[in-house]
């Protein structure tokens, strides 16, 4: 499920791009959703400030990144898919919820919040990484998530306060690396309760590749999850 193109104002590219290739290394047959709804605003990622004169459409901005082939959120179901992931990136709290602009007291797209406790509700798994676990956290109350550490440990984990705003929310909150390099496992909190598969990803400062791996380590245990 896609929040738009781009990380200030939408799915951060490379979490997507990141687990396309992992779902295809894992042999899962992929159809992506987007919810057919204004951004809140548009960033100039230039400048990393809005465009003022702009508005964009989440589904038509999700498209550059499915290459056309994509589908309004209202169309997914559980009957026609074994589980669900969300890429992180803006959008996530902007798009897809009002997090980035409400906090603890976010509304979450009607959508998006029906898709979750339908899959939930379905017993089958929902995946997310970086900024997203917010969404699983407001919608399923007591669910087990992770967005890396609770302290900004001078600015690798720039986004660390997440993790206390994920409590109010309802959600636990578990401490997870993106990486354990000594002995190379990639870290994804399972709540094997709820069914929900999350990794950091981008919440951390740290080389592409080991988000790349994290990202690898979730989408494996979804997949595995799934039974199939």
């Amino acid at each position: 499920v896609l929040s738009g193109c781009g990380v200030y104002d939408g799915t951060e590219i490379h979490e997507a791009s990141a687990i396309l290739v992992h779902l295809s290394r894992g042999g899962a047959e992929v159809q992506m959703y987007a919810p057919d709804v204004p951004q809140m605003h548009v960033i100039d990622h230039s400048k990393g400030q809005p465009a003022e004169a702009e508005s964009r459409n989440v589904l038509v901005e999700s498209a550059r990144i499915a290459r056309g082939k994509i589908a309004s959120l209202a169309k997914l179901t559980t009957t026609d898919h074994d589980a669900v992931i969300f890429p992180g990136g803006f959008g996530a709290a902007k798009n897809l919820s009002t997090f980035a602009v409400d906090g603890k007291d976010c509304k979450v797209n009607k959508e998006v919040e029906r898709v979750l406790k339908d899959f939930h509700k379905a017993g089958k798994p929902i995946g997310l990484c970086c900024i997203s676990p917010v969404l699983a956290a407001k919608v399923l109350s007591g669910a087990e998530v992770t967005v890396g550490h609770e302290e900004e440990e001078g600015g690798k984990w720039p986004y660390a306060g997440t993790a206390g705003a994920i409590k109010e929310l309802g959600g636990k909150h578990c401490v997870k690396e993106v990486v354990f390099s000594l002995t190379l496992f990639y870290e994804a909190h399972v709540d094997t309760k709820n069914k929900v598969v999350t990794t950091p990803a981008f919440m951390c400062e740290t080389e592409l590749h080991k988000i790349f791996d994290g990202i690898g380590a979730m989408v494996k245990d979804v997949l595995k999850l799934t039974g199939k």
